[in-house]
């Protein structure tokens, strides 16, 4: 089975934009197949990637809803959808795959794409070495189990109370839900080195020490600044830029190959 990162965090503090780093930063190892996973019913990683999905899961099954009538004779819907996702959602990229969630915006229980995603994701993950899923923002997505099991469950924080909270909250709901992480880590984003005695100091005032290790500060990044407001692929961030140095120098720490 494939390497399991999955990022978390309040919404507004980058995860998915960290999320996007990681696939570049593996991409560029050339270590194995990559499948990003965009959990997140506000999609954003596949744009983040220089990409724009042809459908959704979402989609795929308000179709499906609307006109069961395409589903052909002997074919169960289950299948009849599993079949269409594998051929209208999973995007294929250069040096990654990526599979995009998205919403339904017809009538039903929500659940019922998760339930969708944990089916696909269960038979996808044997296919590739490393699996980087970018949950949706806040806690939702860990009590409808979207994700089950990881390697490394990530959590993303900016540098204030109210974030460090956030993410002793996501863990602790990790853990009430007994969900199988074999390791729990915390990256603060967009944080200036120099306030390092700061964070350390809310760390212990949070108590998050307690629950996630603590691997470092990405700083902030005027390139994914021009970026995010041009509209363009972070796959393009110059290679030398503050955060993806950054993350590169504490990426052994989220997987060991990187």
């Amino acid at each position: 089975m494939g390497y399991i990162i999955a990022v978390a965090g309040k919404g507004g503090t980058g995860k998915t934009t960290i999320a996007a780093l990681l696939v570049r930063i593996i991409k560029e190892k050339r270590r194995g197949e990559i499948l990003a996973v965009d959990a997140d019913p506000n999609s954003n990683l596949a744009e983040n990637l220089g990409l724009k999905p042809r459908q959704t899961i979402g989609q795929i099954l308000d179709e499906v809803s609307a006109h069961p009538e395409d589903i052909p004779p002997g074919v169960s819907k289950d299948r009849f959808i599993e079949y269409k996702i594998h051929h209208n959602v999973i995007e294929e990229a250069d040096g990654f795959d990526i599979l995009t969630m998205g919403r339904p915006e017809g009538p039903g229980c929500y659940c019922y794409v998760n339930n969708v995603l944990r089916g696909i994701m269960t038979k996808l993950i044997k296919n590739y070495r490393y699996i980087i899923i970018d949950n949706e923002a806040g806690l939702e997505h860990l009590s409808r189990r979207t994700t089950r099991t990881a390697d490394v469950f990530l959590v993303i924080s900016d540098a204030t109370s109210v974030g460090l909270r956030s993410a002793r909250r996501i863990i602790e709901l990790v853990q009430e839900l007994s969900i199988d992480i074999k390791k729990k880590v915390l990256i603060i984003n967009r944080c200036d080195s120099q306030r390092q005695v700061d964070i350390d100091k809310m760390l212990q005032r949070e108590n998050i020490q307690t629950g996630l290790e603590f691997i470092g500060c990405i700083p902030q990044d005027q390139g994914i600044l021009d970026i995010s407001l041009n509209g363009g692929s972070l796959l393009d961030l110059a290679d030398d830029a503050v955060s993806i140095n950054t993350l590169r120098k504490i990426g052994d720490r989220i997987c060991p190959s990187i």
